[in-house]
C-alpha cells in the first residue's frame, strides 16, 4: 500500500508542469526588441532591463532581432514558448503590421491575440525633424517646400508601415505633399540617416531625437501630440497648425506570449510596476525626455484595444504602399 502510495506520488510529479515546480524566475530572460539599436524601443528596453534585474535577481537580457518594420522580432515572441522568460518590448507598430498584412492579403507575421499585455512604460507624441541644411525652419515653410519640389524631398522611416513611417504618411495625406519614402530596419538607422544627410526629414520619438536636437543636429518643426511636448514647450502641434486629424503618439509596452501561466505574469506585472518607480530608471527616461507612462495589464489592454483598431483604420486610409527596391 505505501509503496503504491509512493509510485502516485511520483508520477503526480512526473506530470506537473515545469513552472509549477521551479520559482519564477530562476534563470535569465530574454527582452526582444524587434529592432536595432538606438530606437525608442532600444531606448527604453535597456533602463527598464536594467530595473528589472535588481527586482527579480536574475539577468534580464535586451535581445534586438530587427527586420520587416518589427514583424521579425514580434513574431519570434508570439510563438515563443509562454513560460516568462522570452519578452518582448513592443512600439505602437505592433498593432499596424497584422492590419497592412490583412490589406495586402498576405498570411499575418502574427496575431495580435498572441500576445498578453503586461505594462505600458512609455508613450510619446512623434516629432517631426528636419536636417539642418534644409532651408526650413517652420512646418509652413516645409509644406511650401515640398509643393515647390513633389517627390524630391526624401524621409527616413523604421521600415514600410512602421512606427515612423505612419505618422509622416498621415502627415502627407493631410498636407497633399508627396516626399519620397526611405525605410530603413529600424528606429536608430532611420536616425542615421537623417545625421549622415541621405535623408531631409524623419519622425522620431523624443528618446530618439533628444541628444541630437540639443546637439542642433536636427530641427524639430511640429509634434504629432495632441498638446505640446513638456520637454519641446518650443515645438507646435500638428493640430495648432490647422492640421486637426493629424495625431499620432509612439508607445512603448511589455508583452509576453499568450497562455504564459497567471503566477508568472503577476510576478512580471509586479516588475514592471516596481521598475517605474526606480529612481536610475526614471533618471535614464527623463534624459533623453521621454515621458513615463505606466499602466498595468488590465487598463494597458483596454488602451491596446483602442489604438490598434485606430492604428487599423489609419492603415486602410493610407492605403497600399510598397517597399521601393
Amino acid at each position: 500500500m505505501i509503496a503504491r502510495f509512493l509510485t502516485a506520488i511520483a508520477v503526480a510529479l512526473a506530470v506537473l508542469p515545469a513552472a509549477a515546480q521551479e520559482k519564477f524566475p530562476s534563470r535569465p530572460i530574454a527582452m526582444v526588441v524587434a529592432f536595432p539599436p538606438g530606437g525608442v524601443a532600444d531606448i527604453t528596453a535597456r533602463p527598464t532591463a536594467a530595473a528589472m534585474e535588481k527586482i527579480l535577481k536574475q539577468p534580464v537580457n535586451v535581445t534586438n532581432r530587427p527586420g520587416a518594420a518589427g514583424a521579425v522580432g514580434n513574431a519570434a515572441v508570439a510563438n515563443a514558448k509562454p513560460d516568462g522568460y522570452t519578452i518582448l518590448m513592443a512600439l505602437s507598430s505592433i498593432s499596424v503590421i497584422p492590419a497592412a498584412d490583412e490589406l495586402f492579403n498576405r498570411k499575418p507575421a502574427y496575431s495580435l491575440d498572441q500576445f498578453a499585455p503586461i505594462a505600458l512604460i512609455s508613450a510619446d507624441p512623434t516629432i517631426l525633424v528636419s536636417h539642418p541644411s534644409l532651408p526650413v525652419r517652420t512646418l509652413k515653410d516645409l509644406v511650401a517646400l515640398a509643393r515647390a519640389r513633389p517627390g524630391e524631398l526624401s524621409f527616413s522611416s523604421s521600415g514600410v508601415y512602421g512606427a515612423l513611417h505612419m505618422p509622416m504618411e498621415i502627415f502627407m495625406h493631410a498636407t497633399k505633399i508627396r516626399m519620397r519614402h526611405v525605410p530603413t530596419t529600424g528606429g536608430g538607422p532611420a536616425i542615421n540617416a537623417i545625421l549622415g544627410g541621405h535623408v531631409e526629414l524623419t519622425a522620431g520619438g523624443p528618446a530618439a531625437i533628444s541628444g541630437h536636437v540639443k546637439a542642433g543636429k536636427m530641427r524639430p518643426l511640429a509634434s504629432w501630440g495632441a498638446t505640446r511636448h513638456s520637454s519641446y514647450p518650443q515645438i507646435p502641434t500638428f493640430k495648432e497648425l490647422g492640421y486637426k486629424d493629424v495625431e499620432y503618439y509612439i508607445w512603448a509596452g511589455m508583452f509576453a506570449p499568450r497562455g504564459t501561466p497567471e503566477p508568472v505574469m503577476k510576478t512580471l506585472r509586479d516588475t514592471a510596476r516596481r521598475t517605474v518607480e526606480d529612481p536610475a530608471f526614471k533618471n535614464a527616461m527623463a534624459k533623453v525626455d521621454s515621458l513615463v507612462q505606466y499602466m498595468d495589464a488590465p487598463e494597458f489592454q483596454k488602451y491596446w484595444d483602442a489604438d490598434a483598431r485606430r492604428l487599423a483604420g489609419l492603415v486602410k486610409v493610407v492605403g497600399k504602399v510598397e517597399a521601393k527596391k
